[in-house]
């Protein structure tokens, strides 16, 4: 069997990452290297890290050591990216990006790793994701070309033809690096096996939701979205919390950024790619 690593990085996560230590640690193939990154937490995490790291060999805290204390996803993706600097010199076949508040079942990568054993071709892999609030299990729209970055595993070729995370203000450096991975030739699929529970509404910890669905948007606008599936795909989120403001709030982001000429993030070549994506899952109505 391959082997693969883990990367996570985490700010003020004690309410839930002891379970997602717990979920990695019970797994029936372990990580050879867990780097769990401590992205200048405020309460209790690098403490509870620190005790797991005691007890397993395989998981290493790092810390950040910095004066800033703004929650936001450029941060995110410099920690992820001081882990996987981490890494270098460590002996694996997959990369695997891993939030500190999710659970699965004790199978879960090893359920991944043979994803990518039947398929030389498959470049970034994920299982079927739940956000966990209200009492149940709220099923998260995507297509099945799309992984989300919460549990993303990556053929480590295909990660490195990438070349990596890219820190953006609002997020969206999951939907850059996927499409990235696609345009040199990559497959890109989630599966209806494993399953993720992810423990809090996506984007909760960072904004409210009607703001999270408006930089949305914008993300949409920065990454070259074509705007006509970018009013499709819109629509189709009016069926998904909150109810039509969602959609309305993701349409008003993308044309705020739109009228405002804000800056793009990615080149030229990369927007043709998408678009040309893009308009193929409308012709075959697949706009998730």
């Amino acid at each position: 069997m391959k082997k693969y690593v883990l990367v996570t990085a985490a700010r003020n996560e004690q309410t839930f990452i002891e379970s997602t230590i717990n979920a990695v640690v019970k797994q029936t193939i372990k990580p050879v290297k867990w780097i769990i990154v401590d992205d200048n937490s405020t309460d209790k995490t690098p403490e509870i890290v620190k005790q797991y790291a005691n007890k397993h060999e395989f998981i290493e805290l790092l810390q950040v050591k910095e004066h800033s204390t703004n929650r936001n996803f450029a941060s995110k993706v410099y920690a992820i990216n001081m882990g996987i600097e981490k890494l270098k010199g460590t002996d694996y076949d997959f990369i695997g990006i891993l939030d500190a508040d999710v659970t699965f079942d004790i199978d879960h990568y090893e359920k991944i790793l043979e994803k990518f054993e039947k398929n030389p071709k498959l470049g970034l892999a994920g299982g079927e994701f739940y956000d966990v609030y209200d009492g149940k299990l709220n099923p998260i729209f995507k297509s099945s070309g799309s992984v989300r970055g919460a549990t993303a595993v990556f053929r480590k070729e295909c990660f490195e033809d990438t070349g990596g995370f890219t820190p953006l203000k609002y997020g969206g450096e999951d939907a850059v690096i996927e499409a990235t991975a696609r345009m040199h030739g990559w497959e890109v699929q989630s599966f209806e096996e494993p399953v993720i529970l992810h423990h809090r509404r996506t984007g909760s910890e960072t904004f409210n939701i009607w703001t999270r669905k408006f930089y949305d948007g914008q993300i949409a606008y920065s990454m070259g979205y074509h705007p006509f599936f970018q009013f499709l795909k819109s629509i189709h989120r009016f069926l998904e919390k909150p109810y039509i403001i969602g959609g309305l709030s993701m349409l008003a982001g993308f044309f705020w950024s739109y009228i405002n000429k804000h800056e793009r993030y990615v080149s030229k070549e990369f927007i043709q790619h998408i678009r040309k994506e893009q308009l193929s899952r409308i012709k075959r109505f697949s706009i998730s």
